[in-house]
Order: structure tokens, then C-alpha cells, then sequence
């Protein structure tokens, strides 16, 4: 009996140190929150929330998303910046955040009061035009540019993002003048294309997925080196000759850069957790984008990599801003 009892305590532990927070009984004590810097309903909102869902029976505390859109990101890593660094608070964003859009504005904080904690997925992204639209093809959208120079609009989720900048660099080297027409978020700029206030526009695969599958949407071009398997008869832009326009855009967590040691490393141990539960990458391919996990020198190795490539672009466009 005293073996079957001590057996018994002993698979009672192990069976406790698997199933309690990973984190400890100290910490978190509290609700944690990740801020999203684009509005409810976006394909990045619909990813923070799956994280946040996930995270909260590995947390043991529940995972709030806290949407604050505005100024390409920067209101949310403001946010964070300024909140107490003791790891509740982290920032839901795109490594072309630090590598493209700051070096398009300028903020009151610097890029690394911000550290990487881990890279969730990669966003896939296009041009895209109503069904009705008499562009059929991206070659159609540039003739009609060409006749009509300054009246092509199109809209985006904000300057400075990469769906801002491939358009621009694409019409660039195209040789044609348009009108981008910027928005706080995806929803507002797809409402303006369904609309009919603009003649096309630069979204997430994921944010009109459904409309592209019914049919009321189609795509011009990808910003990939290849195709959509969801997707195979839409060219990619190094296959029109734009292969300056595929910047991958990396979607993950940052943290203040003064949180603790142990709670940084603490958290990416549960981030890791979370991007293997099978929730998690089943509710990102529902969504429509591409699960793919990094930890924090995969990061900081993609925002000098992207920095170094895009700083050229952003001068040649005059948005280059840093000092």
C-alpha cells in the first residue's frame, strides 16, 4: 500500500508539473495583454485573438487583445514602451515594422525599446480588384495608368507598411503616378475598394480570403517569389519582373526591452508552446496565412536583413525620414 501510494504521489506531481502554467506560481498574477495595432476584425486582429485564445490555458491567466490602430503601428508600440516592464504587455506586430516603417517616421522612442520574443507567422499579401473591375490583369491595371496618369486610386492599411511600399515601388518601376488612399486598417481599406471609391487595393491574402473564394474579388499579383496553392493561376511579382517586391512580412511578439531576464525567457518558452498547439496553427490556416515559428535571433537576423534592403527603396520614394 505505501508503494502504491508513493507511486501514486509521484505520477501526481509529474502529472502537475505538465499541466500547471509553465511560468510559475509567482507569475503572471494577472490578465496579460497583447496590443494590436490594427482594428478588430483585421486578419492580424483574427491572429492576435488565436494567440491570446491559446495562451491563456498555458498562462493560467486570461490573454486579452487591446486594439490601438494609428500611425502605421507606432500608437501600439507607444503603448508598450511606456507601460510598466514586468511582462503583461506585449506588442502584436510585423518585423517591417522596425526594419520599413520607422525609418518612415518619426517617433518618440527607438526601435530597440522593443525586443523580439517570437515570430508567429508570415502574412501573404496582394493586389487585388473587384470582380467587375475591367482589370483583368496587372498588365490592364498599368495600361489604363499609363493613359491615365495621377487617377489610379488604391488603398492600404497605412503608410509605411509593406502594403504600402510594394505598390509604390511596383507603379514606380512601372512607370505610372497613382493616388494611394490610406486607411487606420485592412477592414476600412477593403470597404473602399467594395465600394467602389477606389480602383483597386493592397491587402492580406487572409483579410479577404473569403471574397476572393466566392468570387467578388480577384488578384492581380502576389508580393511572393511563388504561388498560392490557393491561388495557382495569380502571378507573383518576380514573375512579372517586381522581385524587389517580396519582402516577407513576419508577424510576431515584442516585449519592452527591460522586462526581466527570466520572464523574457519564461515567455518564450511558453510563446513556443503556443505556436505547437495544433489550435493554434489550425486557426491560422483557417484564417489564411502561413504558420511559421522564430525565436528572437530569427527576428532581430530578419529586421537587419530587411533594413539593409529596404533602406535604398525608401530613399529612392523620398520616405526615408531617420537622421
Amino acid at each position: 500500500m505505501r508503494r502504491k501510494a508513493v507511486h501514486v504521489l509521484v505520477l501526481s506531481v509529474v502529472f502537475g508539473l505538465f499541466t500547471m502554467p509553465v511560468i510559475g506560481s509567482d507569475y503572471p498574477a494577472k490578465p496579460l495583454e497583447i496590443v494590436c495595432p490594427w482594428t478588430a476584425g483585421s486578419s492580424t486582429d483574427l491572429s492576435a485573438r488565436i494567440i491570446a485564445e491559446v495562451g491563456s490555458k498555458y498562462f493560467g491567466q486570461p490573454v486579452v487583445v487591446v486594439n490601438k490602430p494609428g500611425a502605421a503601428g507606432s500608437i501600439a508600440a507607444a503603448d508598450v514602451i511606456t507601460s510598466s516592464p514586468e511582462g503583461y504587455k506585449a506588442l502584436w506586430g510585423s518585423h517591417a515594422f522596425f526594419s520599413m516603417t520607422m525609418m518612415t517616421q518619426k517617433v518618440p522612442f527607438k526601435p530597440d525599446d522593443l525586443v523580439p520574443l517570437a515570430n508567429f507567422l508570415e502574412l501573404r499579401q496582394g493586389l487585388v480588384v473587384r470582380s467587375d473591375s475591367p482589370f483583368k490583369t496587372f498588365d490592364d491595371l498599368v495600361a489604363y495608368a499609363k493613359k491615365h496618369q495621377g487617377q489610379l486610386k488604391w488603398s492600404h492599411s497605412g503608410r509605411g507598411l509593406v502594403l504600402h511600399l510594394m505598390p509604390l515601388m511596383i507603379f514606380k518601376k512601372a512607370g505610372i503616378t497613382t493616388i494611394d488612399v490610406p486607411y487606420k486598417g485592412t477592414p476600412e481599406a477593403f470597404a473602399a475598394l467594395l465600394g467602389g471609391h477606389v480602383d483597386a487595393a493592397s491587402l492580406s491574402y487572409a483579410s479577404i480570403v473569403d471574397m476572393v473564394k466566392s468570387g467578388k474579388l480577384r488578384f492581380l499579383m502576389l508580393y511572393s517569389e511563388k504561388r498560392f496553392k490557393e491561388q495557382p493561376n495569380v502571378p507573383t511579382a518576380v514573375e512579372l519582373g517586381f522581385g524587389e517586391a517580396t519582402l516577407p512580412t513576419y508577424f510576431g511578439l515584442y516585449i519592452h526591452k527591460d522586462t526581466p531576464e527570466s520572464i523574457q525567457k519564461a515567455l518564450g518558452v511558453t510563446a513556443k508552446k503556443i505556436y505547437d498547439d495544433p489550435a493554434f496553427k489550425k486557426g491560422i490556416e483557417r484564417v489564411g496565412d502561413e504558420p511559421r515559428y522564430g525565436g528572437p535571433d530569427f527576428l532581430r537576423e530578419a529586421i537587419k536583413k530587411q533594413e539593409k534592403m529596404a533602406t535604398p527603396m525608401l530613399k529612392e520614394l523620398g520616405l526615408y525620414q531617420v537622421k
